[in-house]
């Protein structure tokens, strides 16, 4: 609010100083403002801003002393910052999808929901990727060929597709689809990365792709995303938009990755119900706690060192001390 108050009155482009007609309109209020503050006000319009401004700008540096932002965005996410191992902790929601998942002969749909939530969840964890540019990432099955880089710069979106020559499932994302696309990290170069088949992703990759993909769309059009909807016969569009997705996956955190200890079910207690930006959160704290390098762990979702000390990485200064002890104690253990 003093903000508000401190742009109004500032010289030279203040509202309020370019229009001193509004003092006609002012009346005197009994224990607020006195007809002689009124007169004195419309004797000099522009000191009396000027001296508003002032009082304004030292209340404003008084506050920034002392106040303090009470909002914590790593809250949702503590138990698993705090664990020795954090993407480790966060893993065992994917094994909580899987070991929940129903009889897909019976329940197709439920599996096909279920897949896309673990495959969610796996390559948010693989690649470290904001919720627009994973929920905007393109598929291209195996057998078709996939779009040229510069088709993917047109359309400022990445892609998923086979790689024959690797073996492997390969995410392209150009570098103009980021929002930091002029960041050091990419050098005008696009990002690709060939995705680990660990832990069964590539069995679950292809099953999406060949089977559930097709059940969530149903008779709607196919918006050619890798992630789509559960199409309904309310449904217009199977693409999800920034809402939706973020949705989607507090949805699988709420019902697989919070303890409920009258139901025995979900992977982590006292997890909270976050969005997918919290995956970022989870891989520079997890990286730092290993190596205590922020360069390395601004390597795992494309942006610089400077952004991960600021925005991303819950170091404590327990970690640290025990970082550092690791090495040190290599001393008296030799010893």
């Amino acid at each position: 609010m003093l903000n508000v108050a401190l742009s109004l009155t500032r010289e030279g482009t203040g509202w309020l100083r370019q229009h001193p007609e509004l003092l006609q309109r002012v009346r005197a209020v009994p224990g607020l403002i006195s007809q002689a503050e009124i007169d004195d006000a419309r004797s000099d319009w522009h000191a009396a801003c000027e001296r508003f401004f002032q009082y304004a700008r030292h209340r404003s540096k008084e506050i920034q002393r002392v106040m303090r932002v009470h909002r914590d965005p790593f809250e949702p996410i503590m138990p698993v910052l705090e664990a020795a191992s954090p993407l480790a902790e966060y893993r065992k929601i994917t094994e909580e999808i899987v070991q929940r998942m129903p009889d897909e002969r019976r329940y197709p749909r439920a599996v096909a929901e279920s897949v896309r939530a673990f495959l969610m969840l796996r390559l948010g964890l693989h690649l470290g990727l904001r919720q627009k540019n994973l929920r905007q990432l393109l598929l291209c099955p195996r057998g078709h060929f996939p779009r040229s880089e510069r088709r993917l710069e047109e359309l400022k979106r990445g892609e998923l597709r086979w790689n024959d020559r690797e073996r492997g499932w390969e995410v392209l994302i150009p570098a103009n689809a980021f929002k930091n696309a002029h960041s050091s990290f990419f050098g005008s170069k696009p990002f690709r990365l060939v995705l680990p088949d660990l832990l069964g992703l590539y069995t679950h990759l292809d099953a999406y792709v060949a089977r559930h993909r097709s059940v969530l769309l149903g008779n709607a059009r196919d918006p050619e995303t890798f992630f789509v909807k559960t199409v309904k016969t309310t449904s217009k569009d199977a693409a999800y938009d920034q809402t939706t997705f973020y949705e989607a996956w507090r949805l699988t955190i709420q019902r697989y990755g919070i303890y409920n200890p009258y139901t025995g079910r979900g992977a982590i207690e006292g997890l909270l119900p976050h969005g997918p930006h919290n995956v970022r959160d989870v891989l520079a704290t997890h990286i730092l706690k290993q190596t205590g390098s922020y360069e390395q762990a601004s390597y795992a979702f494309q942006d610089t060192p400077d952004m991960v000390a600021r925005h991303y990485g819950r170091f404590l200064p327990q970690d640290k001390a025990a970082l550092a002890a690791k090495i040190l104690n290599q001393v008296w253990q030799a010893a």
